[in-house]
């Protein structure tokens, strides 16, 4: 698409010159550096299609995994009294508990919402309660599955879970069976899973994944989903074939931007 001067600069303060900096710096023009831009983020966007399917196949696993380990209801929130959640973790499980119960509040009538009163002040509403106080108490009486609230969790709560705070209560009692690969050590899945995990961040963030960082979350993508659920490992497990294609688009995708770069330095 043809752009003029105009279009150049304003488009250049809408996505920020420091966004645009090394890009700019790179190809000696704003509207090159804006074109380059677009690129790495319908890039990062093919990649954050892959990361979203391996993220939803490992926490479903782990979950799967860990109703059996406990074999209690609701182990999320009540574990049994054998096990505790690290402080981060009940941190987290508490924060993504609040945002279910948001999210079914906000689908309630005013009327409902009302009704929540009576739940939350049996003996009556206290005087000059805040609007905040008041929403905050309503939804703490609200009742939601453990299914939404660990749809409320993000990918830094799983990945913990391969961190040596659990070495000795989850991966040696349990979760070593979602990577059953026996020469397969908890430090190892964890450094995988660490990398997808940053690099997912920064696409969240709308930042580039490229170069030696696009390589190495490539092949922590490949591991898990050669490994997860998987013994001995393979190139074929059900995770693998359905992402195949995706992940020869991507990487197709890649080289052709890395090699567009590469031009720019030659110049």
């Amino acid at each position: 698409m043809l752009m003029n001067a105009p279009d150049t600069e304003l488009l250049t303060l809408m996505i920020s010159p420091e966004r645009l900096r090394a890009l700019k710096t790179l190809t000696g023009s704003e509207e090159a550096a804006i074109e380059l831009h677009q690129e790495t983020l319908r890039l990062g966007a093919a990649l954050m299609n892959v990361t979203a399917t391996v993220e939803i196949a490992l926490r479903n696993m782990i979950c799967e995994n860990l109703s059996h380990h406990f074999a209690v209801p609701n182990w999320l929130l009540q574990p049994p009294i054998h096990f505790q959640w690290r402080p981060p973790e009940q941190k987290k499980i508490a924060s993504a508990l609040d945002s279910a119960r948001r999210a079914e509040y906000s689908k309630l009538t005013q009327a409902e919402k009302a009704a929540l009163d009576h739940q939350a002040y049996p003996g009556g509403r206290p005087p000059h309660i805040s609007h905040l106080k008041r929403a905050q108490d309503r939804r703490k009486r609200i009742m939601v599955s453990e299914g939404k609230v660990i749809a409320e969790l993000t990918l830094y709560f799983w990945k913990r879970l391969y961190s040596p705070d659990y070495e000795q209560t989850l991966w040696r009692t349990t979760l070593k069976r979602t990577f059953p690969y026996k020469k397969l050590s908890r430090a190892v899945v964890a450094t995988h899973l660490e990398q997808i995990y940053q690099s997912r961040n920064r696409l969240a963030h709308h930042e580039p994944v490229l170069h030696k960082r696009f390589t190495e979350t490539i092949k922590a993508i490949e591991f898990v989903i050669q490994h997860l659920e998987a013994t001995p490992p393979s190139l074929t497990t059900p995770l693998a074939k359905l992402l195949s294609g995706d992940l020869t688009d991507v990487s197709k995708k890649a080289a052709a931007f890395h090699a567009r770069l590469d031009t720019y330095r030659v110049k």
